[in-house]
Parts: C-alpha cells; sequence; structure tokens
C-alpha cells in the first residue's frame, strides 16, 4: 500500500520556485545572477502599514482572530469593493486568507466534486490547474494567441464550457502575460456566462492597481451586475502594496460560499495572521499616495525591457497593460544552435540555455501552458533589468 495519497500524482511542482530556487543556488555558488523569475515587487512594503503592524503588537493584538478575519478587516474590505469597484458586499460576505493563493484553495476545494470542470484560460499562473487538480476538479483550457494579447474571446470561451463546468478562473490583469481586459473586452465574456447559469466566475484581480497609460481596470460583478450572486472577486494586500510576505489575501463573495470556505479554513489554518491584518486594515484603509508614484516606475521598466526584446533576434513581444510581467514569444531563435553545439527545440531549451550562458533566470512559457514563450519579472531594478536585456540580445544574437 502507497504511503503517499494518489492526489500527489495528479500536481507538479511550481515552475516559478523551481526558477527562484535555481538562480539563488546558482548565486551561492558564485555565478552572476540576474534573477527575473519572481512575481513580487522590489520596493518595500510602506511606512504607514509597517507603523500599523508595529502599534498592533504593541496593543497586544497577538491573539487568534476570527476564522475570516478580524471586523475591521473585513470592514475594510467591503469599504474597498465599494470604493474602487462599485461593489456592495457586506462584511459577513468577505473572507480573509493567508495569501489570494489560499482563498482560491478554500474556494475550490469548498465546491469542486469529481468531474467537475474548470475553464483556466491559458497562458495561466502555475497554480491554477495544479489546485483544481488536488480539489478533485478536471482543468479545461481555453487558449489565447500571441495575437490577441493573450486574451480569452467570447467564442473560445463557448467552446470551453461544458454541463459539467462549474468555474471560470479569470485573472485580469495577468500573471504571467500581463493582459488585462477592457470593459468591451469584459462584457463579451460575461454576456458568454449569462447564457449559462451553472458557471461560477472566479476573478483574481491580484493585479489590478498595477496597470498603465490610460487603461481603465474593471472586475466582472462590476461590469455585468446579473453575475454579482455567482461571482467570487479575489484580491488581496501583496503587489499593490508591497506585502507578499505577509501572507492575506481576502475575497468577496454570495454568503452560501463564503460560510462554505470558513468552515474549510476552520478546520485548515483558522484565522491568518492577527498582525498582518491590522497592517492590511490600514493598507486599504490608509494613504493610497504612494500606489501613482510606483505604478510609473513599473510602467518605465516594462518599456524598457519590451523595447530590448523586441531588439533581440527571434524574440517578439508585445506590450501588456498591466501587472510586473512580458511574455514574449522565442519562436524566432528555436532550430538554432547555441555556441555549444545545443540545438534549441522548446522554450524550456531556450531558457536553460539562457540561464547557462548568460546568467539570466526566466521561466519557460510551457510551465503556464502557452509556448514558445517565456515570461520576465521586471519587479527589479532599472539597472537589473537593462543588464538582462543586453545579455538577453547577446545570446539571442550568437544563435546559427
Amino acid at each position: 500500500m502507497a504511503f503517499i495519497a494518489d492526489a500527489l500524482s495528479r500536481i507538479k511542482p511550481s515552475a516559478t520556485i523551481a526558477v527562484s530556487q535555481k538562480a539563488r543556488e546558482l548565486k551561492a555558488a558564485g555565478r552572476d545572477i540576474i534573477g527575473l523569475g519572481a512575481g513580487e515587487p522590489d520596493m518595500d512594503t510602506p511606512d504607514n502599514i509597517k507603523k500599523a503592524a508595529i502599534d498592533a503588537i504593541m496593543r497586544g493584538e497577538t491573539k487568534y482572530t476570527p476564522i475570516s478575519g478580524i471586523p475591521p478587516l473585513r470592514e475594510a474590505i467591503a469599504a474597498k469593493f465599494k470604493r474602487e469597484n462599485g461593489l456592495d458586499y457586506k462584511p459577513s460576505q468577505t473572507i480573509v486568507s493567508t495569501g489570494g493563493k489560499h482563498v482560491l484553495f478554500n474556494a475550490l476545494m469548498a465546491t469542486l466534486n469529481a468531474g467537475d470542470e474548470v475553464v483556466i484560460p491559458t497562458p495561466y499562473w502555475v497554480s491554477y490547474p495544479e489546485m483544481v487538480a488536488l480539489c478533485g476538479g478536471t482543468p479545461v483550457f481555453a487558449e489565447t494567441t500571441i495575437a490577441t494579447g493573450f486574451k480569452l474571446d467570447a467564442a473560445t470561451l463557448e467552446k470551453a464550457i461544458t454541463p459539467k463546468t462549474k468555474w471560470l478562473i479569470f485573472n485580469s490583469p495577468s500573471n504571467p502575460s500581463g493582459a488585462a481586459y477592457s470593459y468591451d473586452e469584459l462584457k463579451a465574456l460575461t454576456d458568454v456566462l449569462l447564457r449559462h447559469p451553472h458557471v461560477w466566475m472566479l476573478t483574481d484581480d491580484m493585479y489590478e492597481h498595477l496597470i498603465y497609460g490610460d487603461f481603465k481596470y474593471y472586475t466582472a460583478a462590476q461590469v455585468e451586475p446579473q453575475l454579482y450572486d455567482r461571482t467570487l472577486t479575489v484580491n488581496g494586500v501583496s503587489k499593490a502594496y508591497a506585502m507578499t510576505g505577509w501572507r492575506i489575501g481576502y475575497a468577496a463573495g454570495p454568503e452560501k460560499l463564503i460560510k462554505a470556505m470558513d468552515m474549510i479554513q476552520g478546520q485548515q489554518t483558522s484565522g491568518a495572521c492577527s498582525i498582518a491584518q491590522w497592517a492590511s486594515v490600514e493598507a486599504l484603509n490608509g494613504t493610497q499616495d504612494f500606489l501613482p508614484e510606483r505604478r510609473k516606475i513599473f510602467e518605465g521598466r516594462r518599456d524598457l525591457i519590451v523595447g530590448m526584446l523586441n531588439q533581440a533576434n527571434g524574440i517578439e513581444c508585445p506590450t501588456p497593460e498591466g501587472a510586473f510581467y512580458v511574455y514574449p514569444s522565442c519562436a524566432g531563435t528555436l532550430g538554432k544552435r547555441t555556441e555549444t553545439g545545443k540545438t534549441l527545440e522548446t522554450d524550456e531549451d531556450f531558457v536553460s540555455e539562457l540561464l547557462e550562458a548568460e546568467g539570466v533566470a526566466v521561466v519557460h512559457g510551457s510551465a503556464f501552458g502557452l509556448g514558445p514563450n517565456f515570461r520576465i519579472s521586471y519587479a527589479t531594478s532599472t539597472e537589473a533589468l537593462e543588464e538582462a536585456g543586453r545579455r538577453i540580445q547577446r545570446f539571442c544574437n550568437s544563435l546559427r
């Protein structure tokens, strides 16, 4: 009798974590490595948020919290959704968990039965299909293309839906592509879901505040109020507020779903870290003045790396609307040989040889369900990005 659960055979390790770990190991061994694999801001948590955490410690806010979150944070979440998204949620319709990943996992665990299908557009965040599989569901992939800016269209979504479909997982701005959906693009998708009342929408809005130029952000229940009763709107403080290590994600949705998620969380982790929750109250209720400045920095980095990638032989890189990723195609390099005689046959070959030859760590696109591409996180210094761009150009120019 096998000791390890069969469920683990259905999932793979995280490719993004693996790339970051390999980059750390090579650095420790003395290699000059530029790591562009990690999806976290290089900026620090704002001082007012840190102070709120320190104040909470000094007040003795160090006890167990309610499973679904401290009341002031649930109130702040409801106020945030009203203020920024025009959505009316009561605090009882919200839940706080240990990171956005935990929110998603709770929702899937609370709703999926064997045979239930979940539509996931490609390219996708690496954890979506693995979480679906671990919870007993079946991922169904709806492909996008570089020609459409990696955005799902209505016809493709319609084709992916079956009587077994329970959820559409929707991420805008997207990890890994940075693609963000306009009002009209989102409305076309919500119109499809109106024709399929058995399908719920799980919107991962984690990169909501990282949008560039004149782009205006919308979330699904805002665009189509008729979907309010079958939408879980997920967000968190990690990306916009540079609070990745604080591990706070949150969501709002119908009370029956929130109660089911609360039940799972109550037997799994109970409430999230008390100090991180008090810091998150300040993040949501406090000043947002730093956000435009940080957006401008990220936008400059995006434009820099897109420009440099498009000057590299065999690389095509669209300009994304948001997040802090680009998702260039390396199709033009496949079939070529490196200086060491290795023929590049896949995007995995490309990123492996790039790391070996030039010390630039990126993530291969097939890990996100769509290749031949690779993902670069530009949440790093401008200097590091410029050097990485030069190294990628040099590597591509060396191919024969």
